[in-house]
């Protein structure tokens, strides 16, 4: 028979050990609601900026009539207005945070443009085809040499003049000034792709 604990005493099993659970116990549960508490305390307002797809609207560029470029474009670069979707909270580009409506502009969004300096693809292509063989396509886009070159031998008797044509056509001859055609926004424009060490290459997987 198990001698019995004198009277006045605490066991050991129920005294301080016992004490010391409990307080851990609360101690650990408190963490918890604390660091939950912080976590909550700080999530900070998104930009506007970083908005998912389909979170926001911008607007076409307005675009110039004599370049048929956006018209700020600079550096290669312009901005459009972007809004984002009604019930959105976030921080517009002044850092302000705003629950938007969707019709308060959020962000300006950059896009690629083009420099240009007054030289028409239409009108490359056009003195190509007709006068291509009196060089008047290379005296255009800048190429003096190359233009007097044509118009001496009658566009290298004709083979130089369709070589012409095919590159200009092509884009890939342009302005000596090293600028773009001016080609209408919507139009017909041609972008070259290349591949270096950066660009992402998918797995091929074979059956």
């Amino acid at each position: 028979m198990a001698a019995a604990w004198p009277a006045g005493q605490a066991s050991p099993a129920a005294g301080p050990p016992g004490l010391l659970r409990t307080l851990w116990l609360v101690t650990v549960a408190a963490g918890h609601w604390g660091a939950a508490s912080g976590a909550v305390g700080s999530e900070e307002t998104p930009k506007c900026e970083d908005l998912r797809v389909g979170q926001y609207i911008c607007k076409e560029p307005l675009i110039n009539d004599a370049t048929q470029e956006p018209v700020n474009c600079t550096n290669y670069t312009a901005h459009v207005q972007c809004f984002p979707a009604p019930n959105i909270i976030c921080k517009d580009y002044s850092g302000n945070e705003t629950h938007f409506t969707g019709s308060e502009v959020g962000f300006y969004k950059p896009i690629s443009c083009r420099n240009v300096n007054g030289y028409s693809y239409k009108v490359a292509v056009a003195l190509s085809l007709f006068l291509g063989w009196l060089g008047a396509d290379r005296f255009y886009l800048g190429y003096p040499a190359l233009g007097l070159l044509k118009f001496c031998t009658v566009g290298f008797c004709g083979i130089g003049s369709l070589i012409d044509f095919v590159l200009i056509s092509m884009q890939i001859v342009g302005p000596s000034d090293g600028s773009s055609y001016i080609i209408d926004y919507y139009g017909t424009r041609l972008t070259r792709l290349s591949i270096t060490n950066e660009t992402f290459r998918k797995t091929q997987l074979y059956p």
